[in-house]
């Protein structure tokens, strides 16, 4: 995953797609892929978070978060149901890079994953994501407003 990740943002790919339960066990705090992001970021670049709860993203990955915060024009996060989850409909955890490929992690116990360059791989991934990120809400904001 930190391989896809890394060289999805060296390439400077304008969009990264991410769905997971939580992201506590991807790569968002590990040094290399902080600097990649920090050389990413840039107009019309666009990482999409989807995820059932951003909470224990927060907790495992603050730097991240601080990354989050000032970058936030470059992320889309929304908070999916746990029927999507539940229901066997999503995969453990998707990587989706456009014109590089699928990455679906099937077993998380496991690290069992598959990469698939494939194209209707790629556009059936994309087709999905998007159908789950129109019932999905958003979350996860770049800043805590209070009253």
């Amino acid at each position: 995953m930190r391989d896809v990740l890394l060289q999805a943002l060296q390439r400077q790919k304008r969009d990264i797609l991410c769905l997971d339960a939580d992201f506590e066990s991807w790569p968002w705090s590990d040094a290399a892929v902080l600097e990649a992001l920090h050389a990413w970021s840039g107009p019309g670049r666009q990482l999409r978070l989807l995820a059932l709860d951003f909470e224990t993203l927060k907790r495992a990955h603050p730097r991240f978060v601080r990354w989050r915060q000032t970058h936030s024009h470059l992320v889309q996060a929304a908070q999916f149901e746990a029927s999507e989850w539940q229901g066997g409909r999503l995969p453990q955890a998707v990587l989706l890079v456009p014109e590089q490929g699928v990455l679906r992690l099937l077993a998380r116990d496991s690290w069992r994953a598959v990469l698939s360059p494939e194209r209707r791989d790629e556009l059936a991934a994309r087709e999905w994501f998007d159908a789950v990120t129109q019932r999905s809400s958003e979350s996860f904001g770049a800043s805590t407003l209070g009253l």
